[in-house]
């Protein structure tokens, strides 16, 4: 007994020892990667601004043999090759900014950028008048003036780019070094680590506790609810294949109780649902009973506007009863849907109930998809609200339609604050909402109807700012090929 603990003792040390070396060098190794890898990362910041630098020198210098083209032949024939080098040098000069991170780089693009508008000034309004109307003295003394501006942008690219070299000097320089340290530091540890490693190997070479003691440690975390733990075990074959069948259980536990709650979460929904139909449909049976009496009664405006409640109190129970079909697949659609027309009216019918006060809206492009028109109202109704709420008094949101591949594609695009990414991805899970007073269910039932189409909901940035929901169709081409491949 006293053998045996002398000897867990003795290998205990020795394995420590041996981790202790490993995890210095590793640090080392770590440290020593992490700033080299600045140095480079430095290194090709600066190189990609001295390229960009000398590219823009030469495209000014081909705005400027355009200039003396137009001098020397005397018409307008190169005015449209001086407009693709002037439209060069914008979009090197937008490039060159975002590659310069420093204050003193940064003022250097904005003077070369406002002596490049300068030179732009002198040829426009000054050398082509000129030159059209053959003012020769004139000619000459804007020439002059717009050598002096070219003469001065290639000063400063020439200084931009001695900057860019000084810092690639100095970075290359910190990488050398870092390598260095790195490289002795890692020396000495191997020198070391052999020695260590002789006097363990053959207590090692015996030995399972290790991977036993994994296996364990890895066990007690599943128990305590870490689904997320991987049990990694370098040793005898049978613990490493023991190791990899405790992590597939693992994964499949875990799939197993998102699905569970995947599953709770519906049939919360379904709960809620029957509890909402059954409040909100008497209500709304009345208000439907009291329109259609009064609109036999009136006539005129009132009739219309009576009309226009009977019609969207029938919405209104037409999405209570969508929510207790949520689980129940749609029957095939029998109709070909007219997206835009029904964009345009869902925002002319919120922009009446002045849901859209304040906020401009707008309906691009067209398409057409087979589907059921009334749940795709719901969807729409639910995003342009939604983007809306989100751009706010003042703000704009844009409908854009296209259809592509066989595929309708509809995009709702607000310039609000935008969605931060760890919200995204809960955004279509019920229940789950970022406003004060929202349900958490809008989105959940309207991604469950876009699938009921065979098609699909989803959110992103917009590349304006703001948040973009796109949903996709499947366009008629494909709706009939699935048909025809059905027995």
């Amino acid at each position: 007994m006293m053998h045996a603990t002398g000897t867990a003792k003795r290998l205990a040390l020795g394995l420590g020892a041996l981790v202790l070396l490993l995890a210095i060098a590793s640090a080392a190794a770590i440290i020593g990667s992490a700033r080299i890898h600045r140095g480079i990362a430095e290194t090709m910041r600066r190189e990609e601004g001295v390229r960009l630098s000398l590219e823009l020198a030469s495209a000014v210098r081909d705005q400027y043999a355009h200039q003396a083209h137009t001098i020397i032949i005397g018409d307008a024939s190169h005015l449209g090759f001086y407009a693709d080098a002037r439209d060069t040098v914008l979009r090197l000069t937008r490039a060159l900014r975002e590659a310069a991170d420093r204050p003193e780089e940064r003022s250097l693009v904005d003077r070369i950028e406002s002596e490049s508008g300068r030179l732009d000034r002198i040829f426009r309004d000054s050398i082509v008048p000129a030159v059209l109307r053959g003012e020769r003295q004139s000619v000459q003394e804007e020439h002059g003036r717009a050598q002096l501006v070219v003469t001065h942008i290639q000063d400063l690219t020439q200084e931009l780019v001695s900057r860019f070299e000084a810092q690639i000097a100095q970075a290359r320089a910190g990488a050398d070094q870092a390598e260095r340290r790195t490289l002795a530091v890692l020396v000495a540890i191997l020198v070391a680590a052999p020695l260590v490693a002789a006097a363990v190997s053959l207590a090692i070479g015996r030995s399972i506790a290790v991977p036993v003691a994994q296996l364990q440690a890895g066990a007690a975390r599943i128990a305590e609810g870490d689904l997320e733990t991987r049990i990694e075990v370098r040793g005898a074959p049978e613990l490493v294949s023991l190791a990899r069948r405790w992590n597939e259980m693992t994964a499949a536990l875990r799939d197993h109780q998102e699905q569970l709650v995947r599953s709770e979460k519906l049939a919360g929904i379904g709960r809620l649902a029957a509890g909402v139909a059954h409040e909100i449909n008497n209500p709304l049976g009345v208000i439907l009973g009291y329109a259609k009496l009064l609109r036999k009664k009136a006539d005129g405006t009132l009739a219309e506007d009576l009309a226009v409640v009977e019609e969207e109190a029938l919405r209104a129970k037409h999405i209570v009863d969508g929510l207790l079909d949520l689980s129940r697949p749609l029957p095939p659609p029998s109709e070909q849907v007219d997206l835009r027309a029904l964009a345009e009216d869902v925002v002319a019918r919120l922009r009446e109930a002045r849901l859209l006060d304040g906020v401009s809206a707008e309906v691009e492009g067209a398409a057409t998809a087979p589907g059921h028109a009334e749940k795709l109202r719901q969807v729409l109704v639910n995003l342009v609200r939604n983007a809306g709420e989100a751009a706010g008094p003042g703000g704009r949101v844009a409908v854009r339609l296209r259809e592509r591949e066989g595929v309708a594609e509809l995009t709702v695009q607000d310039s609000g604050p935008g969605i931060p990414a760890a919200a995204r991805g809960k955004m279509f899970e019920p229940f789950f909402t970022t406003k004060p007073g929202g349900t958490g269910l809008g989105l959940a039932v309207s991604r469950a109807i876009a699938r009921a189409h065979g098609g699909e909901l989803a959110v992103a940035a917009a590349a304006e700012g703001g948040a973009c929901f796109a949903l996709t169709l499947p366009g008629a081409v494909r709706r009939r090929a699935a048909g025809g491949a059905k027995p």
